[in-house]
């Protein structure tokens, strides 16, 4: 039997992660299994990410479904805490998920950034909307059915 080391958080250690920033967060699937290929996961997961945000004070700027991962593009409000949403939004999709398919959905924790004053909010939602070009698995990021924004138009970006 091998011996399970747990890998350490990837957050910030001098970082609260709470207040008016701008995330840049990648999750996931368990075992990089590609659960978002199918529209039936993702129509079941972005209720709960609504929820989440609207629940945690975050606005949802840009979220992308790709087939083993999920991008998301968040900001936070003064009253938003990045660990709460994360661990709201991750166990709400994860018991749906489980209760329809009988399987895990997310790998343990998630990987963020949190975007610098200089760093162009467009550039990035641009970086993350283009997520799936990049994979071969769409023209147009426009035509991608796994994207959007729950603030703006996408298509005007």
């Amino acid at each position: 039997m091998k011996n399970y080391v747990r890998k350490t958080s990837p957050r910030l250690h001098d970082f609260e992660y709470a207040g008016p920033y701008t995330y840049f967060v990648t999750c996931s699937t368990y075992q990089k299994r590609p659960y978002f290929n199918e529209k039936a996961t993702v129509d079941m997961v972005l209720p709960v990410l609504r929820y989440g945000g609207e629940q945690n004070s975050f606005s949802i700027y840009i979220y992308c479904f790709m087939p083993r991962h999920l991008h998301l593009l968040l900001g936070g409000s003064d009253n938003s805490k990045l660990s709460q949403f994360m661990k709201t939004f991750k166990q709400r999709s994860s018991f749906t998920f489980r209760k329809e398919f009988g399987d895990v959905l997310w790998q343990r924790s998630y990987y963020d950034h949190v975007l610098r004053k200089d760093e162009a909010l467009k550039n990035v939602a641009l970086y993350i909307l283009n997520n799936p070009i990049r994979a071969g698995l769409a023209s147009d990021y426009k035509i991608y059915p796994f994207s959007g924004s729950f603030v703006f138009d996408t298509k005007d970006l």
